[in-house]
């Protein structure tokens, strides 16, 4: 992957702060034409710096107000692909992560409320590996730069 200059960056910049933004209106923030943004980004998207486009819903809209952090302690060793398929269908889970210190993994899940935030840890719970939870309901989200909302 090659370096990115300023320039790259402001792009970028750019983009994660309006997605829908023209070439144009990019080109304007960080002095290039539409043409040499639109080559730029070209270039970001061929090098995997931006790994792809995509909307950015507010899930209080769908009704999935409520969001808990999961700790997750596993009997023995498991592998991340082991977990992984464990979890995939549960649909409440938005986010899966090995981890250091005392837990395994660390999981993000959103529900519309604590009785659905529940069925859905005990779903986690189901697989044979686990060995213990421990959860943390979010209350408010202070600072949040991949979601829409209030953090921002």
């Amino acid at each position: 992957m090659r370096e990115l200059d300023d320039v790259d960056r402001g792009i970028l910049a750019a983009l994660e702060s309006d997605g829908r933004a023209t070439f144009a209106e990019v080109g304007q923030q960080v002095g290039l034409s539409a043409p040499a943004v639109k080559r730029r980004v070209d270039r970001l998207v061929a090098d995997g710096v931006i790994a792809h486009f995509t909307a950015v819903v507010d899930p209080a809209a769908l009704g999935w107000g409520t969001e808990a952090f999961v700790e997750v302690r596993c009997h023995g060793t498991v592998s991340p692909e082991e977990l992984r398929r464990q979890w995939r269908g549960v649909p409440e889970i938005v986010g899966a992560y090995t981890v250091t210190g005392p837990a395994d993994a660390l999981l993000h899940l959103r529900a519309r409320d604590v009785s659905h935030l529940e069925r859905a840890v005990e779903r986690v719970r189901d697989g044979a590996s686990i060995a213990a939870t421990d959860s943390v309901i979010v209350l408010t989200r202070l600072v949040d730069r991949g979601h829409p909302g209030p953090a921002e």
